[in-house]
């Protein structure tokens, strides 16, 4: 009875001994994927804020701009529009929403000494805050907020809610759209009217920038605007929240 007692007990402890080890071993993973988690959430931050001091160096900017998180187009996604913008200097910029943005594409007007931002803007509390935020910075003559409420919009039997862009003023041609609005809980796909409304109008070789490319309302919005312009060649930039841009190879 001794031994077999001294076996049981020996077993029970190699046992709960196992156990431990396997608890261990499922704690280990879970702190090494937290810092994985945690490695990956910094490197990112870090990204932005390189992004967000290479737009104050990049344009000279000498007040501070609104918040880049959130709601906000990210830092990175602003330098896509910056780049382009001081390359390629397009004469009219439209862009849907207003917002850091608009100061963005604004400065870059000024720096290229010519050039408009029209910005479309369903809140008129908001459009506000971006004309105050233009004034601040003394861009008031590179871009205008138009407010511009949402409304119906229809393409054949389809309806959503878009802005009401006939507030832009008559405009031969946009040369750049940054496409930033309407917010997606407005309806399905929000932002696919960007396509039958403005697209029509874009100069040859203008560029479309959509922000929020890796959602899956967007990457739908991406498929369908594909199919129906084909003559936008479509390519991704890699931006937090996704960034794709569409350059125009051939008249529509």
């Amino acid at each position: 009875m001794l031994v077999y007692a001294l076996v049981m007990t020996y077993l029970l402890s190699v046992a709960l001994l196992i156990e431990v080890v396997h608890k261990m071993r499922r704690v280990q993973r879970i702190v090494v994927g937290m810092y994985d988690l945690n490695r990956a959430d910094a490197d990112a931050m870090f990204r932005q804020l390189e992004a967000l001091q290479s737009l104050y160096i990049d344009l000279d900017l000498r007040k501070s701009l609104p918040p880049t998180r959130g709601w906000a187009a990210s830092p990175d996604f602003l330098m896509e529009l910056a780049r382009h913008a001081l390359q390629e200097k397009p004469a009219v910029v439209v862009e849907c929403s207003s917002g850091t943005s608009t100061i963005i594409l604004a400065r870059c007007m000024q720096l290229n000494g010519a050039g408009k931002v029209y910005s479309l803007e369903h809140d008129a509390r908001y459009a506000q805050q971006t004309r105050t935020e233009l004034e601040r910075h003394g861009l008031s003559d590179y871009a205008q907020v138009l407010f511009a409420p949402l409304n119906d919009f229809q393409v054949g039997a389809d309806r959503w809610q878009w802005y009401v862009h006939d507030v832009l003023p008559p405009l031969a041609q946009i040369d750049m759209i940054a496409i930033d609005g309407p917010p997606k809980d407005t309806c399905r796909l929000a932002r696919y009217p960007a396509g039958p409304a403005l697209f029509p109008r874009l100069a040859p070789f203008g560029a479309v920038f959509l922000d929020d490319a890796k959602r899956d309302d967007e990457k739908a919005i991406l498929q369908r605007w594909k199919d129906e312009y084909p003559a936008l060649v479509q390519s991704v930039r890699d931006c937090e929240k996704g960034c794709a841009v569409l350059r125009l190879s051939a008249p529509l």
